[in-house]
């Protein structure tokens, strides 16, 4: 698994076998917990880990040392090794000493699931973008572990008090190795994202409304896209099958034009490493003028998965944009009456199935109506030496009616906000 295998395994011949630990809070519903460790099961799977075994573990309070209790530690330990598990996964954040003391005390290796997504990500980033952005997380993540890292080589040399004291002066050059490699990948990172900003700029010289797709992960985002652009985005009913953002043009039912954007997959306990060092990449969400709020509303957990999305939108800054939810995979509930309740609670919801098509011709009428309620129609009569205004109407605007007069061109023509000025001087005064 990523770079975590690389540094602390020592028999590269023994695959991991995992076994998962969810945790339960005393505020929290079984069902909740249950869930939560079904989807840290879907993220293990993502990787290619094996599961042995998992466990629901009741957290009244969390203990420093080992999260849980020292006596659940110990049954847990021996259930994992019973089970033949070299790994423990555990639903929820280990800090550093917690992830030291779990795998010294119980000789087992401890993982969070902030590690798992992380290797997810890592496996899944293709631009340049994506890849500096899970490696400063990933550097971030690592920089207060360094001392586990060497916690395990030290085991493997055999110890020693010079063993160890060189162990010591070495994190700290490992330290500042790290914190100048963070320093690098930054910098070449806000490079990169200096030229997507000013790609963003270029693109709106040529204003076309923009409609970003976020919602949870595997709730259809990239098929969406596919379906409605004729793209080709790598789609996959797994989790975070993409991480990078694609735009394409979309022609409404009008001859309207939107560019739609694909975005990266929300998840309950994100990293905050990840939503940190991901805002440029949802920067599209950010600055799009619509929201399509794609929810999987034959998942049991829709309404969590909902909320999940929108607490990430207002961390990012894109709480407050234009957001049009659409409940997805309309076609694998069994029971209407799930998606009449849908409805009753979320009335502004488009209920749409990707997979069949059912309710996209209705869900682009809607995204039509939002765009042309913001233009104009203008009967114009524009010289023949202005065919460059011309042009840009027929690429930006909606031509109802085009004459050829020996005075000039003369159209019925919908003119977005932006070229109003423009075309004001040669509004034909009836």
């Amino acid at each position: 698994m990523g770079d975590y295998w690389s540094s602390v395994e020592t028999d590269k011949s023994v695959a991991p076998r995992a076994f998962l630990v969810g945790l339960r809070r005393p505020d929290e519903p079984q069902e909740f917990a249950e869930a939560m460790l079904e989807e840290l099961h879907e993220l293990v799977g993502t990787l290619g880990v094996e599961v042995g075994g998992e466990i629901i573990a009741n957290l009244r309070e969390v203990n420093p040392r080992y999260l849980v209790g020292s006596g659940k530690m110990e049954e847990i330990a021996a259930m994992a090794k019973g089970m033949g598990c070299n790994l423990v996964i555990f639903d929820d954040e280990l800090s550093p000493a917690q992830q030291r003391n779990w795998e010294k005390d119980s000789a087992l290796r401890a993982i969070d699931r902030q590690e798992v997504i992380l290797d997810i990500f890592a496996s899944r980033a293709t631009t340049k973008e994506a890849v500096l952005q899970v490696e400063l997380a990933r550097l971030q993540h690592q920089l207060p572990r360094l001392k586990r890292l060497w916690s395990h080589l030290d085991r493997q040399r055999g110890g020693g008090v010079m063993q160890r004291d060189a162990g010591e002066k070495q994190i700290e050059m490992d330290s500042r190795l790290l914190r100048e490699k963070i320093s690098r990948v930054r910098a070449e990172l806000d490079a990169v994202v200096s030229q997507r900003a000013t790609q963003r700029k270029q693109r709106r010289r040529v204003p076309v409304p923009t409609v970003a797709i976020v919602g949870y992960t595997n709730a259809g985002k990239s098929s969406l896209l596919n379906r409605l652009t004729g793209a080709q985005v790598y789609a996959k009913d797994q989790l975070f099958a993409t991480l990078d953002p694609t735009t394409r043009q979309l022609a409404l039912p009008s001859g309207r034009k939107v560019l739609l954007t694909d975005t990266v997959g929300f998840v309950r306990r994100l990293p905050h490493k990840l939503v940190e060092a991901f805002k440029a990449t949802l920067e599209e969400a950010v600055q799009a003028d619509y929201l399509l709020h794609i929810v999987d509303i034959s998942s049991p957990e829709y309404e969590s998965h909902l909320r999940t999305t929108e607490e990430v939108l207002g961390e990012i800054g894109a709480g407050k944009r234009h957001i049009i939810p659409v409940f997805n995979k309309t076609d694998l509930v069994q029971d209407p009456l799930v998606l009449r309740y849908a409805k009753e609670l979320h009335p502004d919801a488009h209920l749409v199935s990707v997979h069949s098509g059912s309710g996209l011709d209705a869900l682009l009428a809607y995204i039509d109506k939002l765009v042309a309620s913001r233009d104009e129609e203008f009967s114009l009569l524009i010289p023949h030496d202005h065919y460059d205004l011309i042009g840009r109407l027929h690429k930006e605007g909606v031509i109802h009616e085009e004459k050829f007069l020996d005075d000039g061109v003369r159209l019925e023509v919908v003119v977005p906000p932006r070229l109003r000025a423009l075309v004001l001087p040669y509004v034909v005064k009836e």
